[in-house]
């Protein structure tokens, strides 16, 4: 892939109509009739059928296909506290990703408010527009609250992809790596290189694959999180180890895994070289991880080695989950996302990877091949089988686990019509190609 320059970036979001995102119609508008239809007279007759029955909203508007995506700006990828205003490039770039990869309409919305309650009743305010809510690059420890809070107050999905996101392709990926290297979850040492949302949201996901919580020692750019420390918050108090250990160094001596949520060069080639016999090693600090990979691979020969970055094998790339998590809860009109849809995400990305990977993915990654290893324990973005694997794992696990509101009875059917949602966004993206 070329080099990404700044003259490009700017290029590509100012020519031609500004900005990543733009709204169009659905119905007909050419005719005086048409018109009349879609605002008044007639469109009074759906407000009055909402009135008296209020889930007519997903019958007569776009409510069940629209997601807001909310920040304010306070954690925004790797460039953090930035403000509102400046986020906006990176939620119309979630929106976009939403569309193309699973034909879910967002509206982005950039709250300029810090105070997590203001936040927080600012964005309840706001949710009889939406089908769902992905909340993006709010700073820890506010973001635990926030969407604890909203989805205790609505009754439609509330996700902050920066934790679950991360956590859900991870564990995908630990999922396959653990299965090559042949280790049992719940006998692995697991060392978490970060404690902020993503490094708990992690953690908590990867319990509830089998990972045990006496195994898994986390480390703050204040050293281990462990009995001594008393500047700890509630948050990173669930992970105090009983361990007499103090820094990332003693932690990753014979270590399994390492999961890295922090910043550039943290684990050395001298600590890599200290982990047990066949590592894993999630080095996920953007744009640059915790170790390189020339650095990793020159170190093991025996690594499995993955990062955020398309440039290098194994990417952990979140729009692998939150598109199709979103397509599979809106379809059956979920009212949250909970622990059984995050894990069915989690395992149908697994098996997925295991599955002959088709010719127009090799084509668009411009390789011989892919097969499930140590250099493939993940799907990749461009894979469309992802819509209608994920998708239907987390619609029927949303059903199974009582928290859907619409049934489906023919899941073949189903994956059909998502198959034909991104047939229709391929060919939008050929046409965008000339642009």
């Amino acid at each position: 892939m070329p080099r990404i320059t700044k003259e490009d970036a700017l290029n590509y979001h100012s020519r031609g109509r500004h900005g990543k995102v733009e709204v169009i119609p659905t119905k007909p508008y050419c005719t005086q009739f048409d018109l009349s239809l879609a605002y008044t007279p007639g469109v009074a007759y759906p407000c009055l059928e909402i009135e008296k029955s209020p889930d007519d909203a997903y019958n007569y508007t776009a409510r069940g296909n629209l997601v807001a995506v909310i920040s304010n700006g306070t954690a925004v990828l790797g460039l953090g506290d930035i403000g509102a205003l400046a986020g906006k490039p990176v939620m119309e770039g979630k929106g976009l990703l939403f569309k193309v990869f699973a034909d879910v309409d967002v509206f982005d919305i950039e709250i300029d408010e810090k105070d997590p309650e203001k936040l927080i009743e600012t964005i309840a305010r706001l949710a009889p527009t939406f089908g769902g809510i992905n909340l993006e690059d709010i700073k820890a420890p506010e973001c635990f609250e926030v969407e604890t809070r909203l989805k205790s107050m609505l009754d439609i999905p509330v996700f902050h992809d920066d934790q679950h996101g991360t956590a859900i392709i991870s564990g995908a990926g630990l999922l396959n790596a653990l299965e090559i290297t042949g280790k049992r979850i719940e006998e692995i040492k697991l060392v978490v290189c970060g404690a902020g949302a993503a490094a708990i949201s992690c953690s908590k996901l990867y319990l509830s694959l089998g990972v045990r919580k006496e195994n898994i020692v986390m480390v703050d750019s204040k050293g281990v999180i462990n009995q001594k420390r008393k500047d700890l918050n509630k948050f990173k108090q669930e992970f105090i180890t009983d361990r007499d250990i103090d820094t990332l160094a003693q932690a990753v001596k014979d270590a399994d895994v390492f999961l890295g949520l922090s910043t550039a060069n943290m684990l050395s080639k001298e600590m890599l070289a200290s982990m047990a016999p066949d590592p894993i090693v999630f080095a996920m600090a953007n744009p640059n991880p915790e170790i390189t990979y020339e650095d990793a691979m020159s170190t093991r020969d025996d690594l499995i080695f993955a990062t955020g970055r398309s440039d290098y094998p194994n990417q952990i790339n979140n729009v692998l989950g939150f598109p199709f998590i979103f397509r599979g809860a809106l379809d059956v009109r979920a009212y949250t996302i909970n622990e059984e849809m995050k894990l069915a995400a989690a395992r149908a990305l697994a098996t997925l990877a295991k599955e002959p990977v088709p010719d127009e993915v090799l084509k668009a990654y411009n390789v011989d091949k892919l097969s499930f290893g140590r250099d493939y324990i993940i799907p990749k973005p461009l894979d469309p089988r992802l819509i209608s694997c994920v998708a239907s794992c987390v619609a029927k696990a949303a059903i199974d686990s009582g928290v859907a509101r619409r049934p489906i009875s023919d899941w073949e059917e189903y994956r059909k019509t998502l198959d034909q949602r991104l047939k229709v966004h391929i060919k939008r993206v050929g046409e965008l190609s000339e642009f």
